[in-house]
């Protein structure tokens, strides 16, 4: 072989993998002292399209604490705050930093035993990671990370696994890159997991939920499947203007010589 085979760095030897495993739990040892307590919220598929291998509704039904380092020490990134066309939005960003043992240890272990759901099938075989192996488990895409600082939940938009380059051979990190999390009509419900997750944590990141969420005119939350248009719509404020003579056709003109609408000079 090419390489001096007295100095090899990178193989399989054991002076290799103790040195490897000396720098990986430096890595963590540092994000436990630097890093903050997150809670990871996995995204679970509700009715998963096998075609297109997309899930127009999804639900979040459990949460995972672990710790994490952020990477932005001088405010968050993106286009920050800004007045569209849409009104007011707000496109924070951020990256998360979190050792590659202890994701697999903390939050993917527990997917892969866990039924949020209830349907039978653990957690791993719904979000399609079941024929992945324990070593190649990571984060994924869509789901979701409580920032307790500002008690905001970001969604996971690309994961970095090489970000700190083969150190010694190996990868000991995630880089997990985050925007705002906008809410459009998903479901969440966050129980307590015994030993893991307190009641405590579950309410706090429920109720970060529910202020996403949009209420009817009577002050209940919207569910998907009971909506009231009459409630939460605007429907009898419109049919009052009509009841009291403030109609459109008192403003705009559509009669048989004014088909459009238009004043005529």
């Amino acid at each position: 072989m090419a390489t001096n085979s007295y100095f090899n760095n990178y193989g399989s030897v054991d002076r290799v993998h103790g040195e490897q495993d000396l720098i990986e739990d430096l890595v963590i040892e540092s994000i436990k002292m630097f890093g903050l307590d997150c809670f990871y919220i996995p995204r679970n598929p509700a009715s998963r399209d096998n075609i297109f291998q997309e899930d127009d509704l999804a639900q979040y039904l459990s949460a995972y604490p672990v710790e994490m380092y952020i990477k932005n020490v001088e405010g968050f990134e993106g286009e920050g705050d800004f007045l569209s066309k849409f009104g007011l939005e707000v496109r924070d960003s951020i990256t998360f930093t979190v050792a590659q043992k202890r994701y697999r240890n903390a939050v993917s272990d527990y997917i892969d035993t866990a039924d949020s759901d209830g349907d039978g099938t653990n957690d791993d075989v719904d979000r399609g990671t079941s024929g992945v192996t324990a070593t190649e488990r990571r984060p994924l895409e869509g789901d979701l990370l409580y920032f307790p600082l500002n008690k905001k939940i970001f969604e996971i938009t690309f994961v970095e696994h090489e970000a700190v380059f083969y150190q010694m051979g190996s990868l000991q990190t995630f880089d997990l890159k985050c925007e705002l999390f906008e809410y459009s009509q998903e479901r969440f419900t966050i129980p307590e997991v015994a030993g893991v997750l307190t009641q405590a944590q579950a309410d706090l990141i429920t109720a970060v939920f529910s202020n996403h969420k949009t209420v009817q005119a009577d002050g209940t939350p919207v569910d998907d499947a009971t909506f009231d248009a009459n409630t939460g719509g605007q429907n009898t404020a419109f049919e009052d203007m009509v009841n009291t003579g403030i109609q459109a056709d008192n403003i705009i003109d559509f009669s048989q010589g004014n088909p459009f609408g238009d004043d005529i000079f």
